[in-house]
């Protein structure tokens, strides 16, 4: 290929993938990969030694994951980067909203030059303030999700286990308690509904009535019933009712107008 190197930098906590990574970037004769780093404060180091035009940055690295490197650097001084991440709903769902190249684990070779390429052409372009702009919105986003749960401890009497908040279809109310319906299953949490609601990130759950929080991305269909009551259909094909009290609420943070 014809044109100027793209220095790059490999950021991961996985040799194994840092490994792919420069194996498929070395079969491209534009790029030049400046540095490759185990964890983020490597990262950190490299980015300001190299100022490199491209990174491929893990978001799931212990101490310093990919989104602390974001902050310690600042939106203005990153390079161009792609994501590489296991799967994480709440994090693929941010990288698609801001035009964010992201790369899923496990991923192929044909999935791998499909970025590069979108990657390559971003570089050699002139969109950084573009960019500063996504990135600094996916921070901000971040920030704000981080005050709220994004997972529950599950105690039993011989286990404890955690459920992501966004595997949670929706939470119902027993007495002091709680139901948390997940994956076709239910778990017992020792939690009040009214409390728990306080934990959870209002743009994803919605108390849609008394007895009942529901993640609004696990909704099918919402189909009218009476009163200015719905029928909420959920994606296991669970049916709960939205009542005309929380219908407001519901339309501000989940469904728009109904």
């Amino acid at each position: 290929m014809s044109g100027r190197k793209i220095s790059a930098i490999i950021a991961d906590d996985e040799p194994f993938a840092r490994l792919l990574l420069r194996r498929l970037l070395e079969k491209n004769d534009d790029i030049e990969i400046a540095a490759e780093c185990a964890n983020g404060s490597e990262a950190v180091a490299a980015i300001q030694s190299h100022s490199p035009d491209l990174i491929f940055l893990d978001v799931q690295m212990p101490e310093m994951d990919g989104f602390a490197v974001l902050r310690e650097i600042g939106a203005a001084r990153m390079p161009h980067v792609v994501f590489v991440t296991a799967f994480d709903q709440y994090a693929l769902k941010a990288f698609e909203v801001r035009a964010l190249d992201y790369l899923l684990k496990p991923f192929d070779e044909d999935r791998f030059n499909d970025t590069l390429q979108r990657a390559r052409e971003r570089v050699n372009g002139d969109d950084r303030d573009g960019l500063h702009e996504r990135i600094l919105d996916l921070l901000a986003e971040r920030e704000t999700r981080s005050r709220y749960s994004d997972r529950f401890i599950i105690k039993t009497d011989d286990r404890v286990f955690f459920i992501r908040a966004d595997q949670v279809e929706w939470i119902e109310a027993q007495g002091n308690y709680v139901y948390l319906h997940a994956d076709k299953e239910k778990y017992l949490l020792r939690h009040a509904l009214t409390a728990l609601e306080q934990q959870l990130d209002p743009r994803q759950f919605q108390r849609i009535q008394r007895g009942a929080v529901v993640n609004v991305d696990a909704i099918r269909e919402l189909l009218p019933w009476f009163r200015g009551e719905y029928r909420v259909i959920l994606k296991s094909g669970a049916e709960l009712k939205l009542n005309r009290r929380y219908r407001d609420a519901f339309q501000r943070h989940g469904a728009g107008a109904l």
